[in-house]
């Protein structure tokens, strides 16, 4: 299996869920139970809906505990700080339009696209992955292609 690529924080938080996610399994079991008395299940619409309920706190559970043997905390791998490794934030020129950009890669589990945090497995994260200030990048997304300067590289989690 891969390994999964996150931050401190990101690792804390799964593991937050996953001991939130444990609690709420003991309370699911306990609403089923009070549905039962209730009488006929088959026809139990609130039996029904703590089942539905129990099943997908269920199937998280196992997603968590399956990333959670994954995990690589980005921090302890010595990664060079001069190139585009995950955890990295890159700060990109446009070179057909000038614009500036600046994009921080980590995996899908801590991205958000929206702040510029993008997953290292994304295409721009692919295409920029393993360059250095001074590199030229050509990246290939499903609109067309981006042409990038490498304008500069930070190492700054925590």
């Amino acid at each position: 299996m891969d390994p999964l690529y996150l931050t401190r924080k990101g690792a804390e938080r799964l593991r937050k869920e996953l001991g939130e996610r444990e609690v709420r399994r003991r309370d699911i079991s306990a609403a089923i139970g009070v549905a039962r008395e209730h009488g006929d299940i088959s026809e139990n619409a609130e039996y029904d809906s703590a089942k539905d309920a129990q099943a997908l706190n269920e199937t998280r559970i196992s997603q968590l505990h399956g990333k959670l043997t994954r995990i690589q905390i980005i921090e302890d791998l010595g990664l060079a700080a001069d190139r585009a490794y995950v955890g990295a934030t890159i700060r990109v020129r446009d070179t057909d339009s000038g614009a500036e950009r600046t994009f921080t890669l980590l995996s899908a589990e801590e991205a958000e696209p929206d702040r510029d945090v993008i997953s290292y497995q994304s295409p721009i994260g692919k295409g920029l992955l393993g360059h250095e200030v001074g590199d030229e990048v050509e990246i290939e997304i499903p609109s067309g292609i981006l042409h990038f300067e490498v304008l500069d590289i930070t190492r700054e989690l925590g």
